[in-house]
């Protein structure tokens, strides 16, 4: 068991919320998830981190595919229902899913991505699965991104945080060219 100021710490965290989906044998579930990650700026590569107490699990194992809907700060009560196993809620809710390429899509998402998996690694109480993404769906791309910590709760981004006409890089590059410049200009005993 984690030590509870260890878990309040790690709680702090805030991560992108995603309905995560998988189809087989035309059984068809989803997921919230706030633990997809891109992982390489050289391959549209992602890793979900699955449960596999969830019903979804199985079925991207048998499939090796899954989809990932990046959800909007509005759909709020989407990802809600998909945080708790489907079963709870005896697949109530279809209307937050439609199907693209046989995989699931939450309805009006920021974007939609299509993945075939690669790769899987068994850790503790969650499967890391890495997968190539084979396409996507650009959706309401302008719109602000849904926010979860499990200590802050549900979130979306808020303000931008650095002062618009300012540019923190640009400020860094400037103070290492004239730390570079003075020192050259020192004498080789000088520095």
């Amino acid at each position: 068991m984690i030590d509870k100021e260890l878990k309040r710490s790690l709680g702090q965290m805030i991560h992108g919320v995603q309905i995560v989906g998988s189809k087989h044998e035309g059984v068809s579930r989803a997921y919230c998830s706030h633990w997809v990650s891109q992982v390489s700026f050289e391959e549209p590569v992602v890793m979900a981190s699955v449960s596999p107490k969830h019903d979804t699990y199985p079925l991207i194992a048998a499939s090796g595919r899954f989809s990932v809907s990046i959800m909007a700060a509005d759909q709020v009560e989407a990802a809600q229902y998909f945080s708790y196993p489907g079963r709870r809620f005896d697949y109530i809710a279809p209307e937050f899913l439609e199907e693209v390429n046989g995989l699931p899509k939450a309805v009006d998402c920021i974007a939609w991505l299509e993945c075939e998996v690669i790769d899987r690694i068994d850790r503790y109480d969650h499967e890391l699965f890495f997968a190539r993404v084979v396409q996507t769906q650009a959706g309401r791309l302008k719109h602000p991104p849904l926010l979860y910590s499990s200590r802050l709760g549900w979130r979306t981004t808020g303000e931008k945080a650095r002062e618009a006409g300012t540019s923190i890089r640009d400020r860094l590059l400037a103070r290492l060219e004239l730390h570079q410049r003075e020192k050259a200009e020192k004498s080789p005993e000088q520095q």
